[in-house]
């Protein structure tokens, strides 16, 4: 049986109370572990990182009740291996994304399934070593910066032999954004590459009350049927050095959607010009923007349907800028009425109005905006669109969908995970970690926090 080390209290032991503290000690082992031989422990307590405060770092807490399953449907984890993200140190920085102190941050991990779920026919079962991005950031039993956690089985995607540990742990969010983002915003289908989902035609036939109220609109009206992405359309990613930017690029090229990456040339050009998997059709250095804009135009005639933004409000606004508008036909109508020619000598008769429903309206250009949009001059023509993440934790079939296929992608080895550019030592390290992020250090991947 693996070796446990317990909390137990200090005390001192005599002749006469020798056997009392015996049955004592066993007592306080078996009520924090209660586990059995060949069996997963089960602990009672664990240390866990808490936030108490904006701009203060995370503190260690070592006596902090383990998370308990509440639901059929869900598991408890030990956490391997934690991947640390930006908002791990910008909510604290910047305050958002905290509903309450004491706050446990975390939003992806590896980690050891040690107490399945009560479903019947889950994938996941006692045991299974898992990638679980944990987007559901209002229940602190699945934050990640604890020792155990907890996930549902529709969130969980097992890791493949071929898929390090390490690896694994920086890739969940990354992957449940990029999906999002091209399957609902755009309206990507991923039915031909190894049975993957059409996003929009599941929200679009479950019962939309089942759909969160916020998302409910850009779940249902967001990208009409006759715009959505398909093979061949060009896709502009700002921000093309990101980690989201990296399996975007992957899962887009798998459509035969063709990718501009706009990204710093001096810092990250080597590298996605270099690796197969990321490589853009074109690499657009994001020094100058106003000419990263001009370049875009050129090379797409005009601008690109659709564009994604992964670094912030103002990136968003020269995204915005490259991408392809025209004026509807309505303000094309309205515009023809006032400034057109007034022929008051013709003795023609005025010929009846068109009716705008019969008028033909060009397919929209489409912007997502992972951290950020544009507020003010959004051309006619472009629709405005924010990731929503909340379907990945609040839908089942959304995410069960997005698991079992991330899942496939890997074994196939049809999706690489980004890079492991540093380790940290454990929940003691991580404040360490946020803090060469905050430098600016950390670049062409992620950081690891790997736990005991």
């Amino acid at each position: 049986m693996t070796s446990w080390k317990l909390r137990t209290r200090s005390a001192t032991a005599s002749p006469s109370n020798a056997r009392t503290q015996t049955k004592r000690r066993k007592i306080q082992e078996q009520d924090e572990f209660q586990c059995v031989e060949g069996e997963f422990p089960s602990p009672r307590v664990q240390s866990a990182l808490m936030l108490h405060a904006i701009r203060q770092p995370y503190e260690l807490s070592t006596d902090h009740e383990v998370p308990v399953v509440q639901h059929n449907h869900e598991l408890l984890l030990k956490v391997n291996a934690v991947g640390l993200n930006p908002i791990d140190w910008k909510g604290p920085d910047y305050n958002f994304g905290i509903p309450t102190f004491p706050f446990i941050s975390g939003r992806e991990m590896v980690g050891t399934v040690i107490e399945a779920a009560k479903a019947r026919n889950s994938r996941i079962h006692k045991g299974d070593i898992v990638i679980v991005p944990s987007t559901d950031y209002r229940d602190f039993r699945k934050a990640v910066f604890q020792q155990y956690s907890i996930a549902s089985t529709f969130n969980t995607i097992r890791l493949p032999q071929n898929t390090p540990v390490n690896s694994g742990s920086i890739l969940g969010v990354a992957f449940v954004s990029a999906v999002l983002a091209l399957g609902i915003c755009m309206g990507v289908s991923f039915g031909s590459i190894e049975s993957g989902p059409d996003l929009l035609d599941i929200v679009r036939n479950i019962d939309p009350e089942t759909l969160p109220s916020d998302i409910r609109q850009e779940c249902l009206k967001g990208v009409e049927e006759s715009e959505r992405a398909k093979a061949g359309d060009w896709v502009i990613i700002w921000g093309g050095s990101s980690t989201c930017a990296h399996v975007t690029k992957q899962l887009a090229r798998l459509a035969g959607l063709r990718i501009i990456s706009v990204a710093d040339s001096a810092k990250h050009g080597l590298r996605l010009s270099s690796t197969s998997e990321i490589r853009p059709d074109l690499l657009v250095d994001s020094h100058n923007p106003e000419r990263a804009v001009e370049i875009i135009k050129a090379a797409t005639s005009d601008g690109a349907r659709f564009g994604f933004d992964t670094q912030g409000k103002e990136t968003a606004g020269y995204l915005l800028r490259s991408l392809h508008s025209f004026n509807s036909p309505m303000s094309a109508l309205a515009d023809s009425s006032v400034k057109g020619p007034r022929h008051k000598e013709s003795k023609l008769p005025t010929p009846p109005a068109t009716p705008l429903e019969n008028i033909s309206r060009a397919p929209r250009s489409h912007l997502v905006g992972l951290t950020g949009l544009p507020k003010t001059d959004i051309p006619e023509g472009v629709s405005l669109h924010s990731v929503p993440i909340k379907l990945f934790h609040e839908i089942p079939e959304v995410g069960e969908a997005l698991c079992a296929w991330c899942e496939r992608l890997l074994v196939k080895g049809l999706l690489v995970p980004p890079d492991v550019v540093g380790i940290v030592d454990g929940l003691e390290g991580i404040n360490g970690g946020l803090d060469r992020m905050r430098r600016r250090e950390v670049r062409g991947g992620r950081l690891v926090a790997v736990l005991p």
